[in-house]
């Protein structure tokens, strides 16, 4: 069997991420219903390099293949015309193990299943907010808009950064794409807080960015920065306090996420794909959180979609 390998360029003519938000909810739901064998990711700390490397697999029981992705951040090389993000990912015939497709997207599937998985959590929650809040200017947050974007009617967005240059970059890219939206930067989180009830955290923080006397009752937090050990952005009275604590995995949060750091609240965490299946009633009035560590079982299913979308 010949395998195919498609580099970015290809993959990006295809890549719909409209269609990759109904699509996360398929994988979520299949996880929770133990359809899928999605073992812990793997962490690679080339430090010498200041790299990250993530490790992530997965198999639905009767598909027709198995996923293993590697994708990484290497901020030395900002500024040097590389990209600060790179990886792959490897389709093999769950029958045989051939290796069937080599997708070098250079983490552009990560990114998107990424923001689509937040997006989908949004809408699932009958969200109708205007304007939302992202926290970060690195790539997710451009595609954290974009997302949001498609399940939401955006008015505007709120961006914070710790460079303001980076901030500027991320703020003109994402009035370039949505250009009926009002793009604004915020002085600190608390800024976007008081400006937002929907917020998006795709920092690096490794200590808490936004406390509980920063958000108003109603507000949903989409956590996504907390993906390994040490990795922090909520304090934990805001998952202890939150009438609805949702999580992408129960243990890879608790070892990886938010919930590491607010253990005590993990008796009340809910499985998103649970969630989205039964619908438990919560307090609206109260805060919702939402813990994302990223699943290789969305990296599987991007990946399939992806696959079939390049052989049609």
């Amino acid at each position: 069997m010949s395998m195919k390998i498609a580099q970015r360029e290809e993959i990006l003519k295809v890549l719909s991420l409209k269609d990759a938000i109904p699509l996360m909810r398929d994988a979520l739901v299949a996880q929770s219903r133990g359809e899928c064998e999605t073992p812990m990711p793997m962490h690679l700390y080339p430090r010498d390099r200041d790299a990250e490397v993530h490790l992530k697999a997965s198999y639905r029981a009767g598909g027709e293949f198995f996923a293993v992705k590697i994708a990484g951040g290497y901020p030395r090389n900002a500024g040097t015309g590389l990209p600060t993000f790179n990886g792959l990912i490897l389709l093999n015939s769950a029958r045989t193990g051939d290796p069937v497709a080599l997708l070098c997207d250079g983490a552009e599937l990560t990114h998107a299943r990424t923001a689509a998985v937040s997006a989908m959590v949004a809408q699932e929650l009958m969200r109708k907010d205007s304007t939302i809040g992202i926290l970060g200017s690195g790539q997710q947050a451009r595609w954290q808009a974009r997302a949001h974007a498609e399940v939401l009617p955006l008015r505007e967005i709120w961006i914070w950064g710790r460079t303001p240059g980076q901030v500027a970059s991320c703020c003109g890219e994402i009035s370039a794409f949505l250009p009926g939206v009002e793009v604004r930067v915020a002085v600190s989180p608390a800024d976007v807080a008081r400006h937002s009830k929907l917020i998006i955290t795709v920092t690096g923080a490794r200590e808490p960015i936004l406390s509980f006397e920063d958000i108003a009752p109603g507000t949903l937090i989409s956590a996504v920065g907390s993906d390994s050990p040490g990795k922090q952005e909520l304090h934990p009275q805001i998952l202890n306090r939150a009438a609805l604590l949702l999580v992408d995995s129960l243990a890879q949060c608790e070892k990886l996420g938010e919930l590491q750091h607010a253990p005590s609240a993990r008796g009340r965490a809910i499985e998103i794909g649970k969630f989205c299946e039964f619908h438990p009633a919560f307090d609206a009035n109260g805060i919702v959180v939402a813990d994302f560590t990223g699943l290789g079982v969305e990296d599987l299913f991007i990946a399939e979609d992806c696959y079939q979308r390049l052989e049609a």
